[in-house]
């Protein structure tokens, strides 16, 4: 199985989000930050029945609090998980892989939080922007090694490539992957490109 991890920049439209499907079309499974869809979930279901593809990320309901939520659409198009941020943690099927999803600093507030016994493939983390600091990045990559480590799972994890937390004008762009035992598949720091994992 395939997963490209983007890094698109916040957008009010998806256009980035398509023009990465037209060019990754060997990807099953596309990871995109926290919020990056917005409102536009029908607009995101229709491009992943077009592109044959799985899509894992976030979106916003505006008037709600919070506003974001976790989202998940399988290959018709369908929303196969929708779950607001904070609550707890869900767990999918997808093609015979179990799937986790935590969104932005659920990694530190609550990590995965599920009284099941559930053993997981896949836990996909996104974030909204970059981290605020090199302490931020350190102790977010630290947790999610940790994950990676109590639970035996992959752990991805992605942010936009810009937006800062706050009114702090930082932004440190984060990306990453760790395998079921904590080791490093890839750490990316400043550094925004797409990238394919075949897992």
């Amino acid at each position: 199985m395939k997963i490209l991890i983007t890094q698109p920049r916040l957008e009010q439209t998806i256009s980035q989000l398509e023009h990465e499907l037209q060019s990754n079309n060997s990807a099953d499974i596309v990871i995109f930050p926290e919020g990056y869809l917005n409102e536009n979930v029908e607009a995101a279901c229709a491009l992943a029945k077009q592109f044959n593809i799985i899509l894992i990320g976030g979106y916003r309901r505006m008037n709600d609090r919070p506003k974001d939520r976790a989202i998940i659409i399988d290959r018709s198009g369908t929303v196969i998980l929708d779950r607001i941020k904070y609550s707890p943690t869900s767990f999918v099927e997808v093609e015979g892989l179990t799937l986790g999803h935590i969104l932005c600093d659920e990694l530190i507030v609550q990590g995965i939080k599920n009284e099941n016994e559930v053993n997981i493939d896949l836990v996909v983390h996104p974030i909204g922007v970059g981290m605020f600091s090199e302490e931020q990045f350190q102790e977010w990559i630290d947790q999610a090694r940790k994950i990676a480590i109590t639970y035996q799972t992959m752990i991805i994890g992605t942010s936009h490539a810009d937006g800062s937390y706050g009114d702090t004008g930082i932004s440190i762009p984060i990306s990453y992957c760790f395998d079921k035992n904590g080791d490093e598949i890839f750490i990316a720091k400043n550094d925004v490109r797409s990238r394919l994992l075949n897992i």
